[in-house]
């Protein structure tokens, strides 16, 4: 096993590049295989996962090395940190996986989409367990690569444009991050992520370098995260299949960027560089009005998956808001907030996609009535919309519980205030859904009504994975307190992984 070690985060990264870049030599009929390669990658990468996550646990270094550029390896590390991000990757995307091969069926291109889709999960892992700045730069525009033909998939005028807006969003955003990373690059090299940070030595000789280089990074990572003014592209991207929205929010992109603000602040810079360069202030405001303009955006939505992009505009700011406040309870907040809103926004995204498919259904108003046709979707949806909203004993609840309790130790009561507001929208544009769903008699047929299963109310492959992450909003909420739930290892990571004085 300690041979094995060293090779595990190369493992679980080509656990689902070779099945991937296998796919994409598959004939459209070879259904079959196609199927097999997709379940046996994911397969394979959750063992890996599992023995990576037995050694971190257990304390042990698990890292990979190569030479890659003078003064800048290219690293790749299991820590616990990375480990969270990973886990939740994985997970959704064995359920995403199951999703979409149901969604595509009969649908043309598939090879060509489930090899992007594994070049996307690769990336994804990738810039997870990156130990560096430069690696982290690397996995995080080959992902920006991996996602494009996705969103375009389609290939109509609409999702071409989105496609474009989203290429340009994204890659103006690395080449934000490239520069700021090419500034800390030539100030101090670009060692391995470090607990605590490496910079403050630098902090009192280079302060206005520092500063501007914070400003570059959180700029190009925020357009994957979605910070205002920067998530213009989101919603626009909502043209694509519901698996690459679910991709988009849960799996992927956006939490790629709000992964990357965690690493920057905490094993970059660290929290007495933050404090010292005094750019932890802007970045709370940014994240605050962050959380009440998506929140607010959403309730003139009428199309049900853009109201949920605005809603996630909102609540993966909950992430960098926690991060900003530089506080330990809020650190946990954050990241337990990085699981739970990946999972509960994801279940969300399938029901809206169960919707679609099944009864034609993507606007709001032709909701009326539909729990009584789709029972099991709806009862997934409305556990996900009480989630987001906070409502115990979902997971929700956990993380915006930890937030305020962080902000009331740092001293930033106001951000409670941004809390309770944040809440009432949710609970405004979610809510009068969930009534319209379960309450309201159904007055229009649905718009194109298909019957997809004999005995279910959908497709097997469509209904058991909004299910299934509906039982985990649950049980991450209900056993947040367990040795093995997001909230204890998030406390592993801040007690392991954080410094503060």
């Amino acid at each position: 096993m300690n041979s094995l070690l060293p090779y595990l985060p190369i493992l679980i990264i080509l656990s689902s590049l070779l099945p991937g870049l296998i796919i994409f030599s598959l004939k459209e009929e070879q259904i079959k295989l196609r199927t097999w390669l997709n379940l046996l990658g994911v397969t394979i990468k959750l063992v890996f996962v599992w023995l990576m996550w037995r050694a971190v646990k257990a304390g042990q270094e698990v890292a990979f090395s190569v030479p890659f550029l003078p003064g800048a390896d290219l690293v790749l590390q299991g820590d616990a940190l990375s480990l969270l991000f990973v886990i939740l990757s994985s997970v959704l995307w064995l359920a995403t996986t199951i999703y979409a091969i149901g969604y595509l069926e009969g649908s043309p291109l598939r090879s060509r989409f489930f090899g992007y889709f594994s070049l996307c999960v690769s990336a994804t892992v990738g810039l997870a367990l990156a130990g560096n700045l430069v690696t982290f730069l690397l996995f995080y525009e080959l992902l920006t690569l991996a996602t494009f033909p996705l969103v375009v998939h389609r290939g109509t005028a609409q999702s071409l444009a989105a496609a474009k807006r989203y290429l340009a969003y994204t890659l103006g955003g690395g080449v934000l991050l490239m520069f700021g990373v090419a500034l800390l690059h030539l100030l101090a090299q670009s060692p391995d992520f470090t607990p605590g940070g490496y910079l403050l030595p630098f902090v009192s000789g280079h302060t206005a370098l520092l500063q501007l280089a914070f400003a570059l990074l959180i700029a190009g990572l925020g357009v994957k995260a979605a910070l205002l003014p920067l998530h213009g592209w989101l919603p626009q991207a909502m043209v694509a299949p519901a698996p690459v929205s679910a991709l988009l929010h849960a799996v992927a992109v956006v939490k790629a960027g709000a992964f990357g603000i965690i690493r920057v602040v905490y094993d970059v810079f660290g929290v007495q560089s933050i404090q010292q360069l005094n750019v932890a202030t802007p970045l709370l405001l940014l994240a605050a009005v962050t959380i009440l303009y998506g929140s607010w955006r959403a309730l003139a939505q009428q199309d049900i998956k853009k109201r949920l992009a605005y809603s996630t505009i909102s609540q993966v700011s909950y992430v960098t808001l926690g991060v900003a406040m530089l506080g330990p309870l809020a650190a946990v907040g954050a990241l337990v907030h990085l699981v739970h809103q990946g999972v509960m926004k994801i279940t969300l995204f399938f029901c809206a996609g169960n919707y679609a498919e099944t009864l034609g259904i993507h606007d709001i108003r032709e909701l009326n009535g539909v729990g009584k046709r789709m029972p099991l979707t709806s009862l997934a949806f409305t556990v996900g919309a009480m989630g987001m909203i906070g409502i115990p004993p979902t997971a929700g609840f956990i993380s915006k519980w930890y937030l305020g309790l962080g902000a009331a130790e740092v001293g930033q009561g106001w951000l409670i205030g941004v809390f309770v507001l944040s809440g009432l929208l949710n609970a405004a544009y979610f809510l009068p859904v969930v009534y319209r769903i379960w309450f309201t008699p159904q007055r229009l047929p649905w718009p194109h009504p298909q019957k997809l299963s004999e005995k279910l109310e959908t497709h097997w492959m469509l209904l058991s994975p909004p299910l299934f992450t509906m039982v985990l909003v649950l049980v991450m909420g209900l056993f947040a307190s367990t040795e093995l739930s997001p909230l204890s290892w998030s406390e592993l990571i801040v007690e392991r992984e954080f410094t503060y004085d």
